[in-house]
């Protein structure tokens, strides 16, 4: 369990149940659990850099404590571990090869990484509400398609629907409740008066925004994954595509919210010069989506609201 480190830089692979450390030398498998992970902290040296692999859940435990420790985290998701094995030529996928990946990755593009900070508990609340809400959404619409037809349980139907109904009710006001508690509320009314931004997107850009500090909007896009990959070489133009990096909800409700927009007499004009410039319906609404995003980020950045011109 001991672990004495020459070095100042880790790279960590992350399962359920254990952590796959690496420190250049060797690989240590510890338990993934509290009691392990503060012991295993408390043997590191002050100044540590970090390369933790990005989980769905399995890395949050190890990544709070790390930032509580003081040391500086880097996550990295597994699609650009995946990218980075294969351009460096490592064949074998296992988890000491990943924690040697990382740490290789962490001192060879650490001028290039954003150290990871602590998300604020209201904004993991809020994504956590805004996220069972659009599963509880998907649902009731999946069950209304399916059963709609089927005389015998248009009772039971019905209850379902309700059922869920009253759930996204409840959730909605949670919502509010978080928004007021964290002190958020003037942020989300900045953007509640943003044509086509509803009670869902507000809160989605008000939790975004407050996830952490964005020097300007293009940081902010990118952080949605709003922004666009350029793929080009000599003649070839490769077809521009969005990054999709971060959180896919919030990028549902901004393009839900762009749909809505299109109808408003602010972006109807915008959405038809887009379209008769040849792009299709759904470029157009991405393009809304991110001018929306942009409009969002300069009210909350700049504290002002918002003037319909």
């Amino acid at each position: 369990m001991a672990m004495k480190l020459q070095t100042h830089n880790l790279g960590i692979d992350v399962a359920k149940d254990w952590l796959d450390i690496s420190d250049g030398k060797k690989v240590t498998r510890i338990d993934n659990n509290l009691r392990t992970i503060k012991h295993f902290l408390k043997q590191l040296p002050s100044t540590i850099c970090i390369a933790i692999e990005s989980t769905n859940t399995y890395h949050e435990l190890l990544v709070e404590h790390a930032l509580i420790s003081k040391h500086t985290v880097y996550l990295v998701d597994a699609y650009r571990l995946s990218r980075y094995r294969d351009a460096v030529g490592v064949r074998a996928k296992t988890d000491n090869n990943d924690a040697h990946l990382l740490l290789r990755y962490l001192k060879s593009e650490k001028h290039q990484l954003i150290a990871f900070t602590l998300i604020p508990k209201a904004v993991k609340r809020l994504n956590r509400l805004l996220k069972a809400r659009a599963k509880l959404a998907r649902s009731k619409a999946e069950i209304k398609l399916s059963l709609q037809n089927v005389a015998e349980l248009t009772s039971t139907c019905n209850a379902l629907i309700n059922r869920f109904q009253k759930a996204m009710v409840l959730i909605d006001q949670r919502v509010q409740e978080c928004i007021k508690q964290a002190g958020y509320s003037e942020d989300y009314q900045r953007c509640l008066k943003i044509p086509g931004v509803g009670p869902q997107n507000a809160a989605a850009l008000v939790a975004m925004y407050h996830r952490g500090h964005f020097r300007k909007s293009d940081s902010f896009i990118a952080f949605i994954g709003l922004d666009i990959r350029v793929r080009e070489s000599g003649y070839y133009k490769g077809r521009r595509k969005l990054t999709k990096q971060g959180n896919p909800e919030i990028r549902r409700l901004l393009f839900n919210a762009a749909r809505a927009a299109a109808r408003t007499e602010k972006w109807n004009a915008y959405y038809l010069s887009m379209r008769e410039r040849g792009h299709s319906t759904t470029a157009t609404a991405v393009a809304l989506a991110r001018k929306i995003a942009r409009l969002a980020f300069a009210l909350l950045r700049d504290q002002t609201e918002y003037q319909s011109v």
